[in-house]
């Protein structure tokens, strides 16, 4: 998409007024706040972790939900600017370094997984999709892990190559598991969230 285009299109979609207005850092804010009206995963004082945070509008709404009796780590490679009440970890969750200082932060497990991690955009098709089953993966994969027994988990996907046998990995790990395309995502786009609950233990 020509940067012309991209800017004719965020000047006119009200998602992106929405979240100038609200004070949210991208549009995507929306997408979490309606999944968790129609699905109800966030619970006040929960501990929540946010893989891939940045720009910081999911770690917003979560911290929003979970209230000052909640705790909400950011997690990302990128740098991220600080959010009121938001605990932010910079570096890479497959390497041990992050997930030592993730450990030593917090000293337990996470009520709720979120990942709206999506790769940049190579234009070539298969490499996309795989690269983007691969950061679902490596999300589920910290899920497990981090997830306290009856947990939740919110993921991106894209459907084509590799979904179906995912979202089937999915239903062995989580006892309730629903396919959700929010209004906020655009029309055109092949985004599908996974929000799961009630993480078995294994």
């Amino acid at each position: 998409m020509s940067s012309n285009r991209w800017l004719s299109r965020q000047a006119s979609d009200p998602y992106v007024k929405q979240a100038r207005s609200r004070g949210y850092r991208s549009r995507a804010a929306f997408k979490l706040i309606e999944l968790d009206e129609r699905d109800r995963f966030f619970r006040s004082g929960q501990k929540v972790v946010d893989l891939g945070a940045a720009p910081g509008s999911w770690a917003q709404v979560a911290m929003e939900r979970v209230g000052p009796n909640g705790r909400v780590v950011a997690l990302d490679i990128l740098p991220m600017a600080p959010l009121d009440g938001v605990e932010f970890v910079q570096g890479d969750f497959r390497e041990p370094g992050p997930l030592e200082q993730l450990e030593a932060l917090v000293g337990e497990k996470f009520d709720l997984v979120l990942s709206d991690m999506a790769p940049n955009i190579s234009g070539i098709a298969a490499s996309d999709q795989a690269r983007s089953m691969d950061l679902a993966e490596l999300a589920l994969e910290f899920a497990r892990d981090w997830l306290k027994p009856g947990g939740g988990f919110v993921v991106k996907l894209f459907q084509g190559e590799g979904f179906d046998a995912f979202v089937r990995e999915a239903r062995q790990t989580f006892k309730h598991v629903r396919l959700r395309k929010p209004a906020a995502s655009r029309k055109q786009s092949r985004e599908i969230y996974l929000v799961a609950d009630s993480r078995q233990s294994m």
